[in-house]
């Protein structure tokens, strides 16, 4: 214990290097956070020897560096585009319908090169061949689609 008290710089540096290895592994940011209060206790320790001190600055700059630092890293660093995988891609999209479609007889509509079974998504409507439709829904092998209204000129 009397090392680690005379050598509180080499103490919290290890401190810092040990939660900057360990952050290597988790990448929660919530080590690395803590590192920098370590790295605030080092540069405070070459300042005075009140190991107490040393203790709230790390305390205060760990705790700051979680509140608010932290989630805006995190938010920027876990951003990235929205995969939209197998027939949900398909949500969003326009097609062409090829046999009528309605509630009571399903039809089929050609979505991004495929003839998929279809449905309106309003039960009320029936759609001709050759309408665009937007998929609104998949619902196993169905399309649920809504017409796409056209600009009368």
């Amino acid at each position: 214990m009397d090392w680690i008290r005379e050598h509180l710089t080499e103490t919290w540096l290890a401190i810092a290097v040990m939660l900057g290895v360990a952050e290597m592994f988790s990448l929660d940011l919530v080590l690395a956070m803590l590192a920098a209060g370590a790295l605030a206790g080092v540069a405070t320790s070459l300042v005075t020897d009140l190991v107490a001190v040393q203790a709230a600055v790390a305390l205060v700059v760990a705790v700051g560096m979680l509140a608010v630092v932290r989630p805006g890293l995190a938010r920027r660093l876990h951003k990235g585009p929205e995969l939209r995988l197998g027939h949900g891609k398909l949500v969003g999209t326009q097609g062409t319908v090829t046999e009528t479609v309605s509630t009571l007889t399903p039809g089929r509509v050609r979505l991004q090169g495929e003839i998929w079974t279809a449905q309106p998504f309003d039960e009320t409507l029936s759609i001709e061949a050759g309408e665009t439709v937007e998929v609104f829904e998949i619902r196993g092998a169905t399309a649920f689609v809504h017409p796409v209204p056209r600009l009368e000129t």
